[in-house]
């Protein structure tokens, strides 16, 4: 029955009765998911928390609180759970789920974080830590990129080029009150990348994150 979701998670649980239990809607029963689903938010927000701290150093200390509250609000919780299809694997009163409730942000999320608290409970925190950092890996660095990627290219060319990155606007189109422009960003290694955006600093930024996402590979 929950092949694919383990699939998805890329975690295989030994008690299943755990699971099942985090997938019980408040309107089911008594027997619900309500308890993990406040175990699971603390151990989101742990998971969360190392991830910027080890990943993103570039962040600073005050805004880290602000990402981190991004990646864990309701809206986040439910989109990742739309992602591994969650919502088909929810138990939950009848005339809730032929209202749509399967699909309604605030199940999902609640059983995101019970998904996450049933399986800390089941593996113990490296493996939680694990699913985090496989349903996250990729909507982290997409919103921390869009935040301050040139940040984060000019503190990784410092470290290990010495120099700064430079920006140089190559060409501009479109009606005055509708430009484009398009930017190049050039390392002192040779790497080059180009971008286009609305405003100088779209472009700057879109080309930064470019360039920042190649080092990273490279680093990696």
């Amino acid at each position: 029955m929950y092949k694919d979701l383990y699939r998805q998670i890329g975690y295989t649980f030994r008690d299943e009765t755990l699971l099942e239990l985090a997938m019980r809607h408040p309107s089911y029963g008594a027997d619900n998911n309500q308890r993990l689903e406040f175990l699971g938010d603390a151990v989101l927000q742990l998971c969360i928390s190392d991830r910027l701290y080890r990943h993103y150093s570039f962040v600073r200390e005050g805004e880290m609180t602000t990402f981190r509250q991004k990646l864990v609000c309701e809206q986040a919780l439910a989109a990742v759970a739309r992602d591994i299809g969650l919502g088909s694997y929810l138990r939950m009163e009848h005339g809730l789920a032929e209202a749509g409730g399967r699909t309604h942000d605030g199940p999902l999320s609640d059983a995101m974080e019970a998904l996450l608290a049933a399986v800390y409970l089941d593996g113990g925190f490296s493996s939680a830590m694990e699913v985090v950092n496989r349903l996250w890996e990729n909507r982290d660095w997409k919103d921390l990129q869009k935040t301050d990627s040139k940040s984060a290219l000019q503190e990784w060319t410092q470290a290990h080029l010495g120099t700064t990155p430079e920006y140089t606007v190559i060409g501009e189109s479109g009606p005055p009150h509708d430009r484009t422009f398009s930017v190049v960003c050039r390392l002192s290694n040779g790497m080059e990348t180009r971008a286009e955006g609305k405003s100088k600093k779209k472009a700057e930024l879109a080309a930064a994150a470019q360039a920042f996402e190649t080092v990273r590979g490279l680093q990696d």
